[in-house]
């Protein structure tokens, strides 16, 4: 049986967790070993119990112990490593809103392990379609990223070292838990942006690279040559600023996505899906 803890004193160290670290202090909670982060909701808590990730402790809403979390709860148990029953803390929605300092996505957070990330080439072993960020820097757009690259069919992803955190509690909530379905990995902590060696280590592996955006000799997202691209990375940059002239220049094709007259682009999120969707492999 789950061990239901209720929550009476807010100073309880195995609360910190929830409460008082931030997303850099739970990445760096375990060093040398991988960290921990925060999956909210029972269908993305579902999700990354799928992916393999080990549970350590939940915090739930009291009405849900009994309702949607009640599978979740089974499900960590089962999935706890260590020989003692899984730690379940629990209160009223206003008591946990106030300990967080801000509403649970419908009563549920579950501290669970980071492991460690697989290398650039595992990613893309086997893949035909990645995406690669360059210095996307806000959580959301991360994981709204992820969530069309899982849903467009993309094989993977490559993140600059720049990049907003895809297990950071926003992105993974934003993603609705597709963080946890397609393969994913810094490049090296050198590349805070993508430069030419980033890219030619793409090329090495058989993929031509298309940078996102508006420069006056790129091609269209609807141009054929890039759908019959056995091997294609997808390249884009943060909201605002793009892509640096660097990244472009080293790319084998720059495309843009046809706008209206009077619009000059798209949400990096919402043009993520339009790129996905039109230069999926077929």
């Amino acid at each position: 049986m789950p061990n239901i803890i209720e929550i009476t004193d807010f100073s309880d160290p195995r609360l910190d967790l929830y409460a008082r670290l931030s997303e850099k202090e739970l990445a760096h909670y375990c060093e040398p070993a991988p960290g921990l982060f925060l999956a909210e909701s029972p269908r993305v808590i579902e999700r990354a119990l799928d992916a393999g990730y080990e549970p350590i402790s939940l915090l739930v809403e009291r009405r849900q112990l009994e309702g949607q979390a009640r599978d979740i709860i089974d499900r960590c148990e089962n999935s706890f490593s260590q020989e003692m029953n899984f730690p379940v803390f629990t209160a009223d929605f206003a008591v946990l809103s106030k300990l967080t300092g801000y509403p649970l996505t419908r009563g549920a957070l579950c501290a669970m392990r980071r492991r460690r990330l697989p290398d650039p080439e595992t990613v893309c072993a086997g893949t035909r379609r990645i995406v690669v960020l360059e210095n996307v820097t806000n959580p959301t757009n991360v994981g709204a990223i992820f969530r069309s690259a899982a849903a467009l069919s993309m094989d993977g992803a490559l993140l600059t070292a720049s990049c907003s955190d895809p297990l950071y509690r926003r992105s993974i909530r934003v993603s609705m838990g597709t963080v946890f379905q397609i393969p994913w990995t810094f490049l090296d902590g050198s590349f805070a942006k993508c430069s030419a060696q980033g890219l030619q280590f793409l090329q090495t592996l058989g993929f031509r690279t298309a940078a996102m955006a508006l420069c006056g000799n790129s091609v269209s997202v609807e141009d054929p040559r890039l759908g019959a691209e056995e091997k294609l990375a997808i390249v884009l940059g943060a909201e605002g600023d793009g892509l640096c002239a660097e990244t472009i220049a080293a790319c084998d094709y720059t495309v843009r996505i046809p706008m209206a007259e009077g619009v000059d682009s798209l949400n990096v999120a919402a043009a993520s899906a339009v790129a996905f969707w039109q230069l999926r492999s077929r």
